[in-house]
């Protein structure tokens, strides 16, 4: 420790305009030394992309510039809005400054006008795509390279040119191999921060117990507060006690000891006796009442606390809630609730400015008890009978006041101090301070709490001392009134915070006559903040002159719990301290000296030695208290009766800070300790250093940070001028079980989006150089939004709150997870692959089954076949001998000759009424009719290919059969969008063109919109083949491109008769669907089925429901229909539309208890949540909850399972999901960690059987191995239609064989992994039931870190992440993923969902988001089941089409 030495200080400091308390010329150096490192280099990192619109929300005139009437007295406080100076020599940082800019300006751009916001991505890219990272410790630094662009990105894209830089600045992981084999419970570890074997230990002796002097007994010390109170009141009634300034410096009002003592007996009697009745009083002594006083009326505040004391109440000082939702009030309130506080005592003028309802009375307070307001202005009180007198007792262990403190997470606790505690904490002041009789006493502080309260109101009472009272509104219009008082009073002491010192300094040059020789002591409250120390030095270093000695400065420390911890004391030369501590230490908890004059160091100073009476220890800051060594950080703990007892009503709490036992086996005082909640130690001489506080520290992959030296690193980044000084917060979020640092900002109004990008850019590198710490985020507020304590600070708990909940709105944000997140499990390294062989083996050995499961048999099924009982009456019936199923178009003529008027189809409008039906007749000859057109008019030739380009109804099934009796191959094509010409008709003219269509069919109405303007533009007309109204037949020339699936007749029949053996369609049944007719199961459903099975099938268009969302279950109950099919999309609708409509349905008759089985047709996992949802919903409406399942199909296999109607209920199974990444099934309980809900897709259906394959060796794996679903089945498709002949594909998909096992079965892969599993279930036959399970599709399946990720899962996070995201799509560029949320809300809200999704992400799937895209709503394209087109939306993406609100690029 070096002796302080002014000599150093003595050059003048060239900024004024600086917030003094986290300023250091060290300090400062140190960041533009660190800074000064990357000047060389390019920033490599892509900036953000903004819309428009959002950055001219942010724009100058939006916002006005921090309030700063509001007053701050914490430490928060502004240094903005105080008279500054605008002198300043050029200085050294300025040249460093200078220095750094000219080294790092890129030529990145801000917002631009282009929708992407990216315009100057293509220069960015020039410079940035030569850039990576290397590694330094365990943080990144930005570094040139050589490195050319990443293969495979098309860099002209602006995106994709941002991208590339992304990919470029992140580090690739070079982890070890893993272990070979995947064992089924494998735990799934983070990777745990090994001990640096360098890192600094401590290696002093154990400390000892520091004892402070011994509390000297004088003789005429009061027995209690109330008897000094007596005395003077008595003795020196003319005696002033307080005097209160307006704010113009000017006197208001002096109150002397014996207006103190007549009004405080006034207030007690008043207190007492008159609220309530006589019988039932509503204060009785010992009960807690609230003091609710502004910070310019101390007066009024003094008067009530000491009408209390002399009551025998409990005093609980609050600040005042200036509006019902203030920052911090809730918590407020809770702690008035805990207290039992019934009465608030408040001043007139505070009363009155109080927020009033309608009718003038005081509104209850978020979370506030109701309260009686009482006012203590003597007008307005009862004089005491003449023979009323308060009883004045010695000090004792009752409550005197509870005092509130606010804890790191935002929670207030109310620190219960004892009279004899408050009379021994006055006793050691006025030891400490050598206070005498009359002394004048200037308080700057908050008189409510802390120092201010103990010095300015208690101590200064117990000695009849004179306190100048200075308000905070004073302070703002004139810094300098607390010296001019100190020089107008010839105060012997004044109590300020460092914040006071600064402001003094950056106003005296307009005073002349300053003295400041009568003061002897300068109480800086503050002084356990390390930063303190500048002030100091720098106050010291321009009033030295003005007649300010160097000893007068005594620093303290101090904590609600603990009350004052030590303070230096005042004498000609007092023994003071300085340490230059190394933050590479401090990080560690150990005291290192800086000899080597690095830079990342922290000065520290003393705040004097121990109080008198007290026994001081330093204990280890987690675990069990054990004593720290002599070269250890640790929390200071303090045994003395001058402290507080108790939290207010909470034990444990209490416990474990007001009564620990320290000492390293035997307990080294008979008494408990306090802990204090401060961090430092002990020093040569018992000097008493902090380091920093408890609720600061941060600690980051073990190593100790605090929140205050991070703050000083931020502001030592010049320029300044992008964001206000003493508005910034650094809080720690937990992620990934490790604390991650948070930095936010306020914004000024006139800083670029550039400028600023560039700021928060070298802050991050500044942190990472000075503290060796990465920053997870750091965030830019508009001005003067974040939230402010009552006395003008950040509220950082507030401000924390609002970050986690993604209510904070920034308007910059700089994620960097890839430098912070360092825990993450290793990557799963692919090993050798193990042959096919092996895995059946391995299977067998461990008694494994072979995953592979099959539908009844067709063969033993016929004779229910109503069908096939008549082909030998029916001459025209072709019945192929050796395979027995139908053409479709034979048993519709047979249909038509034995059931002619039997109704087949039956089309409702959107109102729910029959719009037209068809016979079976009725077909046959619309069928017969379109055939003689296509061969007479159309000259198609037999197997001819024909275009339906139908919307859903009746003129799209009798094209089709028409097709099939003239020998055509009909192709189903979705009509274009009247409203969206431009993207649906060029879908269109693709499948016509692909499907090498000779014709095109189509109605009226459909042929004009082909013919349109708008069509012309989107495609060329021209090109078309011929086109047949079917309405008018009139011609005209009109062409695509699409992968078709072939389905032949054999397939077809086969198909339809599994489908009517499953749900046990017959001619008598009725079933409602409500599906789009032009693909999978939807188009067998609504065109062939009936024709095959005889049944009635309802049709229901689904874009009906979009203007009648009860359409669908309104037919269902009035057709009285038992079988349903519908799309997750009509599911949804359903769900959304009518959730608040089940009444008014239930009223209008709506009955759903016949109902079944209502099956979702899908091509995707199940979605469970959805289900159930709309199962409880229509619980009420007669919906039994097991009618509701799914099926399953794919390109190869339209349907390969559907519940059906016999067979036991679906089953639901919980996976562990991380075993489901590394492809293993693990069954876990429901509810347990990492579950995932998986419903079984339905019964697999007749014909059909599945074996789970190894999509990459083709071999057959077992039941707890997730694989591709292969198909063997009559009804598997026979092939792709492809005009570009790719046989390969072909072959792979419909023909392939297993590699091992079974190798003659011809399997179909469907594309999509699942898995199955026996369940204890028994189905028809006896047999125990194979449940199938799928998963996800494999060609969307994301491969990162090694691992298989499903989309849908990371989705599912997402969109829990935050109220307003509203649908989100994910995948994977270059080893980057990709998130893209559509934002329901304001474009304000955009910025809040970045940290969000990325801690979602981290926390439950282990990945590292590289791109967050914030988009409108239905911006991600959905298919007509429903279905996310999540390959589209990347194409849109990189090609920069998406208009997007704000892209985050994660560093």
């Amino acid at each position: 420790m070096a002796p302080s030495a002014a000599s150093r200080y003595h050059r003048r400091r060239s900024s004024g305009t600086r917030d003094e308390r986290y300023r250091s010329d060290v300090h400062t150096e140190a960041v533009q030394a660190a800074l000064a490192k990357h000047k060389e280099r390019k920033m490599a990192v892509p900036m953000p992309s903004k819309r428009r619109s959002l950055v001219v929300q942010t724009s100058m005139d939006a916002y006005t510039p921090p309030d700063t009437s509001s007053g701050s007295e914490e430490e928060g406080g502004q240094g903005e809005g105080t008279p500054t100076s605008s002198q300043g020599s050029v200085s050294m940082e300025h040249w460093i400054s200078r220095a750094i800019h000219q080294g790092s300006t890129t030529s990145s751009s801000s917002s631009s006008t282009q929708s992407g916001g990216s315009g100057a991505a293509g220069r960015l890219a020039d410079v940035l795509a030569q850039t990576h990272i290397g590694k330094s410790g365990n943080h990144c630094v930005l570094m040139s390279s050589s490195m050319g662009p990443f293969s495979g990105v098309p860099v002209s894209s602006r995106v994709s040119a941002k991208i590339q830089q992304l990919v470029n600045t992140l580090k690739q992981p070079r982890r070890p191999p893993l272990r070979e084999f995947f064992v089924d419970d494998f735990e799934e570890l983070l990777e745990v921060q090994q001990p640096d074997p360098n890192q600094p230990r401590p290696e002093g002796a154990l400390m000892l117990t520091m004892r402070g002097e011994q509390l000297g007994v004088v003789t005429n010390w009061p027995p209690s507060l109330e008897a000094a109170l007596q005395r003077w009141g008595t003795i020196s009634p003319k005696a002033p006690c307080l005097t209160t300034m307006d704010t113009n410096g000017k006197p208001l009002y002096v109150l002397t000891y014996g207006k103190l003592w007549s009004r405080s007996i006034k207030v007690a009697y008043n207190i007492l006796h008159k609220l309530g009745t006589k019988q039932e009083p509503m204060v009785r002594p010992g009960d807690r009442v609230a003091l609710v006083f502004p910070n310019n009326d101390p007066a009024a505040f003094m008067v009530a606390f000491y009408g209390c004391l002399l009551a025998e109440v409990v005093p609980v000082p609050i600040e005042v809630p200036l509006t019902r939702k203030d920052a911090g009030s809730q918590q407020i309130g809770f702690l008035l609730g805990s207290c039992g506080v019934t009465v608030a005592l408040t001043s007139d003028a505070c009363h009155k400015g109080l927020p009033k309802g309608p009718t003038g009375e005081i509104p209850q307070f978020k979370g506030w008890p109701k309260l009686l307001w009482f006012v203590t202005e003597s007008k307005h009180l009862s004089k005491p009978p003449r023979d009323w007198f308060p009883h004045i007792k010695d000090a004792n262990n009752d409550t005197a006041y509870i005092e509130y403190k606010t804890c790191k997470d935002g929670s207030v606790l109310g620190v219960t101090v004892m009279r004899i505690a408050m009379l021994t904490h006055c006793q050691a002041l006025t030891q400490a301070c050598s206070y005498t009789e009359a002394e004048t006493i200037v308080n700057v502080l908050d008189f409510k709490k802390d120092v201010g309260l103990w010095h300015g109101i208690l101590t200064s009472v117990m000695n009849m001392m004179h306190v100048i009272s200075i308000p905070y509104s004073l302070m703002k219009v004139n810094p300098l009134s607390w010296i001019q008082k100190v020089c107008q009073y010839k105060a012997k002491v004044a109590c300020v915070k460092s914040r006071d010192m600064h402001w003094a300094l950056v106003a005296h040059r307009d005073q002349r006559d300053i003295n400041l020789t009568s003061l002897r002591m300068l109480v800086v409250a503050d002084g356990s903040n390390p930063w303190s120390i500048s002030s100091c030095d720098a106050f010291l270093n321009v009033f030295q002159s003005k007649g300010l000695r160097p000893e007068v400065i005594c620093p303290c420390a101090s904590s609600p719990e603990a009350l004052t911890v030590a303070i230096r004391r005042w004498a000609p030369l007092p023994p003071t301290g300085r340490g230059v501590l190394s933050m590479q230490g401090l990080s560690h908890g150990v005291i290192r000296v800086d000899s080597e004059e690095r830079l990342s160091v922290l000065t520290v100073q003393d705040v004097g030695t121990v109080m008198p009476g007290a026994l001081m220890c330093v204990v280890k800051p987690e675990g069990v208290p054990q004593l720290c060594r002599t070269d250890e950080i640790g929390e200071l703990c303090v045994c003395s009766i001058a402290t507080g007892t108790s939290y207010y009503g909470l034990s444990g709490m209490t416990k474990n800070t007001f009564e620990v036992s320290t000492g390293n086996g035997a307990p080294i005082s008979e008494y408990p300790f306090t802990r204090t909640g401060l961090l430092g130690f002990v020093g040569p001489g018992g000097l008493v250093f902090i380091a920093g506080k408890m609720d600061g520290l941060m600690v980051v992959s073990g190593r100790r940070h605090n929140a205050d030296d991070i703050v000083a690193t931020a502001l030592a980044v010049e320029p300044m001028k992008f964001v206000y000084r003493g508005r910034i917060a650094v809080f720690s979020v937990t992620v990934l079980h490790d604390e991650r640092i948070v930095v936010v900002a306020e914004q000024r109004p006139d800083s670029t989006e550039e400028d600023s990008f560039q700021w928060m850019s070298r802050v991050l590198q500044a942190i990472d150089s000075i503290h060796g710490v990465g920053v997870f985020c750091l965030a830019l507020v508009p001005a003067n939004t974040l939230p402010k304590t009552p006395l003008g600070g950040i509220h950082l708990s507030e401000t924390k709150q609002l970050f986690l909940e993604g209510s904070l709105h920034p308007c910059n944000v700089l994620m960097c997870p890839h430098t912070c997140v360092t825990n993450l499990p290793k990557p799963r390294q692919k090993q050798p692959e193990i042959g096919p062989a092996s895995v059946m083996v391995g299977n067998l050995v461990s008694g494994k089954r072979i995953a592979q499961a099959s539908g009844r048999d067709l063969g033993q099924i016929e004779d229910n076949d109503q069908a096939r009982k008549v082909c030998a009456r029916c001459p025209g019936f072709f019945l192929s001998p050796t395979v027995q199923f139908l053409f479709l178009s034979e048993v519709l003529q047979w249909r038509a000759q034995t059931t002619p008027d039997h109704v087949l189809f039956t089309l409702l409008s959107s109102r729910g009424a029959v719009l037209s039906s068809l016979t079976c007749l009725q077909l046959h000859k619309r069928a017969e009719k379109i055939a003689a057109m296509l061969v007479e008019r159309g000259h198609l030739q037999d197997g001819d290919h024909v275009a339906l380009v139908y919307p859903p109804g009746i003129d799209l099934i009798a094209a089709f059969y028409g097709c099939l009796y003239a020998g055509c191959v009909p192709i189903t094509v979705r009509p274009p969008h009247p409203q969206n010409i431009a993207t649906t008709l060029p879908t269109v003219k693709m499948i016509v063109e692909v499907s090498r269509s000779a014709c095109v069919m189509t109605t009226q109405v459909i042929c004009k919109l082909l013919r349109s303007k708008e069509a012309s533009a989107a495609v060329d007309v021209r090109m078309w083949p011929p086109v047949l109204d079917t309405d008018k037949r009139n011609f005209m020339y009109l062409i695509c491109y699409l992968i078709s699936v072939c389905m032949s007749h054999t397939a077809t029949s086969a198909f339809c008769r599994s489908i009517k053996l499953q749900c046990e369609l017959y001619p008598s049944r009725e079933v409602a669907i409500c599906l789009d007719p032009y693909c999978g199961l939807g188009f067998v459903l609504w065109c062939l089925c009936s024709v095959y099975s005889g049944h009635q099938s309802i049709l229901i268009p689904p874009s009906e429901l979009e203007v009648n969302p009860a359409l669908w279950l309104m037919a269902v109950s009035q057709f009285r229909v038992r079988d349903t099919f519908c799309s997750y999309s009509v599911m949804e609708l359903c769900t959304k539309g009518l959730g608040l409509q089940t009444e008014s349905l239930k009223s209008r008759g709506l009955d759903l208890s016949r109902v079944r089985t209502c099956v979702v047709v899908a091509e995707e996992r199940p979605r469970i949540a959805l289900t159930q949802s709309f199962s409880k919903l229509f619980k009420d409406l007669g919906l039994h909850p097991r009618a509701v399942s799914t099926s399953f199909g794919c390109r190869v296999n339209l349907a390969i399972c559907l519940q059906g109607t016999s067979g036991p209920d679906p089953t639901t199974v919980y996976v562990d999901m991380r075993a489901l990444r590394h492809d293993r099934v693990r069954l876990v309980e429901r509810g347990s960690p990492h579950s995932l809900p998986l419903m079984e897709s339905g019964k697999i259906l007749p014909g059909v059987r599945i074996i789970i394959a190894n999509p990459e060796t083709k071999g057959p794996l077992g039941d707890s191995h997730l694989g591709e679903i292969w198909v063997h089945s009559a009804h598997n498709g026979s092939g792709y239609f492809t005009v570009y002949g790719d046989e390969a594909l072909q072959s792979d998909h419909f023909n392939s064989r297993l590699s091992f096992g079974d190798t003659q079965t011809v399997w179909a892969r469907t594309g999509y992994l699942g898995f199955l599993r026996r369940t204890e279930l028994t189905d028809a036959s006896g047999e125990r039931h194979d449940a199938l399970y799928v998963v996800g599709a494999l060609d969307e399946a994301m491969e990162l870190r090694g691992m298989r990720y499903h989309p849908i899962d990371i989705e599912t996070s997402v969109i829990r992440a935050h109220k307003s995201i509203m649908e989100c799509a994910v995948f994977p560029w270059t080893n980057l993923l990709v998130v893209v949320v559509e934002l329901e809300g304001s474009e304000q809200e955009a910025l809040d969902l970045v940290p969000l999704v990325t801690n979602a992400i981290l926390e439950e799937h282990y990945l590292i988001v590289g791109v967050v895209v914030v988009v409108d709503i239905g911006v991600i394209p959905i298919n007509s089941r429903g279905e996310k087109q999540r390959m589209h939306l990347r194409d849109g993406f990189l090609a920069d089409q998406l208009d997007p609100i704000y892209v985050a690029y994660n560093m």
